[in-house]
């Protein structure tokens, strides 16, 4: 475990190597125009454009020029610059001086670093000494395309990936966590086991799930549903789109106006497609006046939103424009918030479990130094997260990790992280205790007293997205899925045709008793038919030929375990139907 002092020297030495990739670059290709080159996790990226385009194979020649230069640098060297001096140095560079014209707007200072003959517009953050960074442990990866300032409307680049580490062993590793990674990817394993697809005529982001891919959506979303039931949750229905006037309210338009879908009527109203639920399950909460005998009301509902994302930014299924949120959202007294987050956090303990994720809690929280980012008031925001830092801290006591600036725009939340088998995280289920909605819709419940008492507004999500909780659990399983959750429980193979009938026989049992069961023809040979089965990852592949129709059996292959020998179909269908029931990892 790398300490703070480390893990500083570890990115600056990454955005020195940023700085070493550009300078190798204008050496091959004096024509090309620079753009940004920061440290990102696990290296670095410089975006060019290039008079002509390159491709991977030419990232060897750019790298071994990068060791060359290095031994020519000595060091960085800061330089302030004026305005007029910045824009003369890069007049014939329109990237730069885009950043130039917009950090001199800001009232920021202007710095250039030189290492060398190479200059840079750059805002500091290097190795102090250029002997300290490690050549054998670094690598160019790879290209990507890259919008400028990741907006579509402007000039595409070609942005130049790298990876960095201390140690030459660290990159080893890392390279050979990529290449697993490269095969468990969920865009060419949903291409591969037939779970979704896109089409250029619906659009980029918009991701269409095929008979396969639904049923292992379902699965996983009747899974929370039964979770939520059983906490006293109830369903809810609601439209895609509303008025604008919701969304002026809630807040949520002057916060994301530009990431709406907008329409407009042949009456001239303004709509939009909605981008989240919790506008409209206010809603439904307001439609009458409640009891406090009657709260709290608990509205669940598994639903799309739309968000009008760039298309730079798009990515298989991680980055979407029609989001599926498995959401809910309890309403609440003071006195009965730590009982309503902690059935939510019952809830998602219970799912990742069950699906194989560890999770790690953040308390994410505002930061008080930027008021004006967050809807409330600086008493309301105080109040809000002392509530939550208690149950987090009854939950967790002392191993807290809290994250200042992360919280919600209009309120602190619990934020899980899943570490899938490969040790990467990313950011799942999320618990939001809300203060300001409530205020903005003036929700109230009459107390005790006969007086209306302002209410709480609790925002729970567990897969989140469904189509990124997607992306990361067939990463996660390598596209091997559970019994419980294949869409494909079993497939049976008869060794020919003879044995078809029999083949058959097996199928309907099975399928009477609610398993997932493929039949595959007996038209190849069985070997070629059984590496098919491999090929779909299917968890088990039942073989019947002239013993097992005597024996009324079947040989079992399991995915990863092999061959496990003859069974009689009622010990089958009773094994079978445990590992489902009992959702076996």
């Amino acid at each position: 475990m790398k300490n703070n002092k480390q893990k500083e020297d570890l990115q600056n030495s990454r955005h020195s190597l940023a700085h070493l990739l550009a300078a190798a670059v204008l050496a091959i290709y004096p024509d090309t125009k620079r753009a940004i080159g920061p440290a990102i996790e696990n290296g670095f990226y410089y975006d060019f454009e290039f008079k002509n385009p390159i491709s991977d194979g030419d990232l060897s020649a750019i790298q071994k020029q990068m060791k060359k230069i290095y031994n020519s640098w000595k060091g960085f060297e800061k330089c302030d610059v004026s305005k007029s001096e910045a824009l003369k140095e890069f007049k014939d560079n329109p990237y730069k001086e885009e950043l130039i014209e917009e950090f001199s707007g800001e009232g920021k200072k202007l710095t250039v670093y030189q290492s060398g003959d190479f200059r840079d517009l750059c805002g500091g953050g290097h190795i102090k000494d250029i002997k300290d960074i490690n050549l054998d442990a670094f690598k160019l990866t790879h290209l990507a395309g890259a919008y400028w300032r990741g907006d579509e409307k402007n000039q595409m680049l070609t942005r130049i990936y790298g990876v960095a580490f201390s140690t030459k062993e660290e990159l080893s590793e890392y390279l050979t966590l990529l290449e697993e990674a490269k095969k468990r990817d969920h865009k060419k394993l949903g291409a591969q086991l037939d779970l979704f697809t896109f089409s250029p005529l619906v659009g980029p982001g918009l991701p269409l799930f095929t008979p396969r891919g639904t049923i292992l959506r379902d699965l996983l979303d009747n899974f929370v549903w039964e979770l939520r039931r059983d906490a006293g949750y109830e369903r809810v229905d609601i439209p895609h789109i509303t008025k604008k006037d919701l969304y002026e309210k809630s807040g949520h338009w002057d916060k994301f106006s530009d990431e709406l879908f907008k329409m407009e009527t042949r009456e001239k109203h303004v709509f939009a497609l909605k981008p989240m639920n919790c506008p409209h399950h206010t809603q439904i909460y307001a439609r009458k006046q409640w009891s406090y005998r009657e709260l709290p009301q608990r509205y669940a509902s598994t639903t799309k939103v739309y968000r009008d994302e760039q298309t730079g930014e798009l990515g298989g299924l991680t980055r979407v424009r029609s989001i599926t949120q498995d959401d809910a959202h309890a309403f609440c007294r003071e006195n009965q918030i730590e009982e309503e987050m902690g059935k939510i956090w019952d809830i998602i303990d219970t799912f990742y479990k069950t699906c194989g994720f560890p999770l790690e809690v953040h308390l994410s929280l505002h930061n008080p130094k930027e008021q004006k980012q967050y809807l409330g008031s600086q008493a309301v925001w105080e109040k809000a997260e002392a509530r939550i830092s208690k149950l987090a801290q009854e939950r967790l006591g002392t191993n807290v990790i809290t994250d200042i600036g992360e919280a919600a725009f209009y309120g602190p939340k619990i934020d899980f992280i899943a570490k899938d088998s490969l040790g990467r995280t990313s950011q799942v289920a999320t618990i939001q205790l809300d203060m300001n909605m409530p205020e903005r819709f003036n929700l109230t419940c009459v107390n005790k007293d006969g007086k209306p008492e302002r209410i709480f507004m609790i925002h729970a999500a567990i897969m989140g997205s469904i189509e990124r909780f997607l992306a990361s659990f067939i990463e996660h399983t390598a596209g091997v899925f559970p019994l419980w959750l294949a869409p494909v429980q079993v497939r049976v193979l008869a060794v020919s045709d003879t044995f078809q009938a029999y083949a058959q026989n097996i199928q309907k049992i099975l399928k009477d008793e609610g398993i997932r069961t493929h039949l595959t023809p007996a038209d190849e040979t069985l070997g070629k038919r059984i590496r098919e089965s491999e090929m779909n990852k299917t968890l088990y592949t039942l073989v019947v030929g002239e013993r097992e129709e005597k024996n009324k059996s079947v040989s079992i292959r399991h995915y990863a375990q092999g061959d496990l020998g003859e069974l009689k179909i009622p010990k089958l269908v009773e094994k079978l139907k445990k590992e489902i029931e009992e959702k076996t990892i």
